[in-house]
């Protein structure tokens, strides 16, 4: 079939409609899960948990939902429709959040956790899709690193949220979760309102998928990518470290407000660099960015230390986050492009569980260097192995089934 162009959208800010409105949502709905998850780590210490546990839950929630992810990226594609899989995605988030304010054991966190977690699994490879499938050609960085930069606003106010929770009810986690509800309940009402289809080619069913739809160098940069996410446990170890180290309760959703503040600013910039430069030279810099920044949290004491570590952490965030979903965009086939999404979504959700498991053991059972020093050994070994995808691949080459 013969591509039509996509109509133009009106923009808003520069931006194509489509991505500031799911922008906007992602605002909104993110405010609600960090509100939540500034305090979760110490709601299930407080519960009896054990960082093993902690970990494992964290885990479990994040890579067993992270299966959907794949499954809802090729039904978002065999229908031509995303925006369902959104709406139905983020309706989940909106109406199991409060719900954490009834658990009473680990084991309750656990069975909410994954069931909110089952709503990204829905959402997120379809909403990926249709920022790529809405943004300007050679503006697929830009889009994702908008899309970035307004989900970490919300991950910024949402601990902010919390803390005046806290403050206004000292110890009282339970508030924070009722309150969380209500943004994620104003990023319903903007998907369902303010979102549409962009189809940008009529393209003719789609039939069975199979592992020669996708390229080598998909695959190859899936592996890295799998390498890479090993050492990337869940962050609520960050939080337990710095809490190790000496600050105070109260404080530790601010370190979540300077690692986000510092992804905001610079999500957009490398999102329209990676457009003039190549993803991957981003993606080298932000591995070993990150690299350091775990070794560091290995041997950190003092308190200033931990908060320029959680900056720089905004920093590598801000260099590959979004920056990855653009190249995976990049490398694989417009018809196929929610199914390779959701694949490379699902790989990073699912791989989180060995990996948590992994730091939590080494948090508990060796000491609270172990799992940072494990963690930046991964993303050395990753950034290596992606020096050698970038100079083997032209990355022009890497781009040459985009569009």
């Amino acid at each position: 079939m013969v591509p039509n162009p996509p109509p133009k959208q009106k923009s808003i800010f520069g931006l194509e409609r489509n991505i500031f409105f799911i922008g906007l949502t992602s605002f909104l709905t993110d405010t609600t899960t960090k509100m939540i998850y500034a305090v979760m780590p110490l709601f299930l210490l407080s519960l009896g948990a054990t960082k093993i546990e902690l970990s494992l839950i964290e885990g479990i929630a994040e890579s067993t939902a992270s299966v959907l992810k794949a499954l809802s990226g090729w039904w978002s594609d065999k229908i031509r429709k995303n925006k369902p899989f959104m709406l139905v995605g983020y309706l989940f988030t909106a109406a199991l959040s409060p719900l954490f304010a009834f658990a009473s054991s680990p084991f309750h966190v656990l069975g909410i956790r994954f069931a909110e977690r089952v709503g990204k699994g829905i959402r997120t490879a379809p909403r990926d899709s249709l920022i790529a499938a809405s943004s300007e050609e050679g503006g697929r960085g830009k889009g994702f690193g908008f899309h970035k930069a307004m989900d970490n606003s919300g991950a910024i106010l949402g601990p902010l949220l919390a803390a005046g929770v806290l403050l206004l009810f000292p110890g009282d986690y339970r508030k924070v979760f009722v309150f969380a509800a209500i943004p994620a309940a104003f990023g319903v009402v903007s998907i369902l309102v303010f979102v549409k289809e962009c189809r940008q080619m009529e393209m003719q069913k789609l039939g069975k998928i199979h592992l020669r739809d996708f390229s080598g160098r998909y695959y190859m940069f899936l592996s890295i990518v799998f390498i890479f996410t090993l050492g990337n446990s869940t962050d609520a170890l960050l939080l337990v470290k710095a809490g190790d180290v000496g600050v105070q309760a109260g404080w530790i959703p601010m370190l979540y407000l300077a690692f986000n503040g510092v992804s905001v600013v610079f999500s957009v910039p490398a999102g329209i660099l990676s457009d003039r430069i190549g993803r991957e030279r981003l993606i080298i810099a932000g591995y070993l960015l990150y690299s350091g920044i775990y070794f560091g949290f290995g041997q950190v004491v003092k308190v200033p230390s931990v908060v320029m570590l959680f900056a720089l952490y905004g920093l590598y965030s801000a260099l590959t986050d979004g920056t990855q979903k653009a190249m995976v965009s990049d490398l694989v086939k417009r018809d196929v492009r929610g199914t390779g999404l959701g694949l490379y979504n699902s790989l990073v959700g699912i791989t989180l569980l060995p990996a948590s498991l992994i730091a939590g053991y080494l948090y508990d059972r060796v000491d609270n260097q172990a799992p940072f020093y494990f963690g930046a050994g991964m993303a050395m070994l990753a950034a290596l192995l992606m020096i050698g995808f970038y100079l083997w691949f032209r990355p022009e080459e890497n781009r040459r089934n985009a569009d």
